[in-house]
Order: C-alpha cells, then structure tokens, then sequence
C-alpha cells in the first residue's frame, strides 16, 4: 500500500477535515505507532498502523465491516425521523466515513445488522441477486402449526409481487416462535408472509447472515465489533 500523509490518514478514518486533522497532529494529541509526530505532512505506511486520538488508540482500516445486535426502536436510515438512527449506537467518526447499514431491519426488529462503508461490499450483501440466506426468529400471535410452516414453504402470495414468495427453509422453535430463513429480502417480508399465512408477527429478531451468527460473536444488545476476514468469509453465500 502506497504511504499516506498523517491528514490524511486521520481524515479517511473519519476525524474531521483535513484541515481539522492536521491541526490535531500539530497540536500534539494524536501518535503514531506510539509516537507523537506533529508534522501533518509526513507521510508513512497506513496498512496495519495503530494511533491515537486524545489517548483512544485506533487501526488504520481502508474500509470497516461491522457487525452490530440491533436494539428495537431504531431505525436503518442515516436520516432517522421517528426514532433514533443506528448510527449513533458507533463512534460519530464511522458517520464522517459513511458508515452505513447493509440493508434494513424494522425499527422494532432486533438482532444481527451489518455496517460498511465499502460500497461494494454493501450491494452484494444486499442484492437478492447473490442468494445470501437470512436467518429470522418470529414469534407469533397465534399458535405455530405444521400448517403454518407448510404453507410458508410452499409460498404464499404477497400484494404488489408478482409471484408467490416461499421460505428456503422453515421450522417451528417453540409454540408460539418460528425460524424462518429468505433470500429475497422484500419490504416487511417476514411479517407480511405471517399475515398472509393467517398469522400475526409480534417480535422478530435476525440471528444469522449466511453462516455468520449472532449468538457467536457475543455481542449484547446495542454493542458491535469489526468483523475480521474469517468472518467475513462466513458471510458468502457458496
């Protein structure tokens, strides 16, 4: 990787402007590698570098890929209107980089919600086109019966889609919770699929995204983490 001036190094990270960035180094409150350089100018290797920004130490990353346990009561949108916006559960600098959610999930639904500001990245996780299988856990109003799961692995017909939309696979948990794994990631899929199956969604949670799952990375509600290459690699859908 080619060397990068510390401005802009801190600048890609997402703490400020350039011009704000190199006031920081100047100032003294940033180190590098364990060493304070206040010439904003120089220029070093940013791949694998460690800093600090008022004491908090950071790693350099070309992109961010995370992984976040979603609470209920917050909205998907960088410009949330009724409820707060899930950016504000990460450091406000990931906001400067645009960070974003890949994908959606209902402001009542809670669980597993990756973030990235590698755009790519974004659109084959988010593309019905790539078959990346989402793992639901629903828990319904009325009783969950052999009849309910048939018909949601037959496929049931939606208002405004052309075709019948069926679960990849679909298994009941206890009486009254369902697992429900989709590809196609439609608008309230999984609650409008319960309603016409005769049923009512009360809570839902995501649990898993290809073979990455939530219960394994140990996150309670409302905490994140990067995500590292093996995980990453868990995420494709072959």
């Amino acid at each position: 990787m080619s060397k990068l001036t510390l401005d802009r190094i801190l600048q890609s990270q997402g703490f400020g402007t350039r011009k704000w960035c190199a006031e920081l180094i100047a100032d003294g409150e940033v180190a590098f590698n364990g060493k304070v350089v206040r010439d904003s100018r120089a220029a070093i290797e940013a791949d694998g570098l460690e800093f600090a920004v008022y004491g908090e130490v950071w790693t350099y990353r070309e992109h961010v890929y995370i992984a976040l346990n979603k609470p209920a009561n917050f909205e998907c949108s960088r410009k949330a209107s009724h409820h707060p916006g899930v950016l504000t559960l990460l450091p406000e600098q990931f906001t400067r980089r645009d960070v974003q959610p890949v994908g959606r999930l209902d402001h009542d639904t809670t669980g597993l919600l990756l973030m990235s500001d590698d755009g790519p990245f974004i659109h084959k996780q988010s593309s019905p086109k790539h078959h990346v299988p989402k793992v639901y856990v629903a828990t319904t109003q009325e009783p969950v019966t052999p009849e309910l799961v048939a018909k949601l692995l037959a496929g049931v017909k939606l208002h405004d889609e052309p075709g019948s939309l069926a679960a990849v696979t679909c298994r009941r948990v206890d009486t009254h919770r369902l697992e429900i794994v989709l590809e196609q990631g439609k608008y309230h899929q999984v609650k409008r699929m319960l309603a016409a199956a005769d049923n009512h969604c009360v809570a839902l949670r995501r649990s898993q995204i290809g073979m990455l799952k939530l219960d394994e990375l140990g996150l309670a509600e409302g905490e994140w983490c990067y995500l590292d290459a093996a995980q990453l690699a868990l995420l494709k859908p072959d």
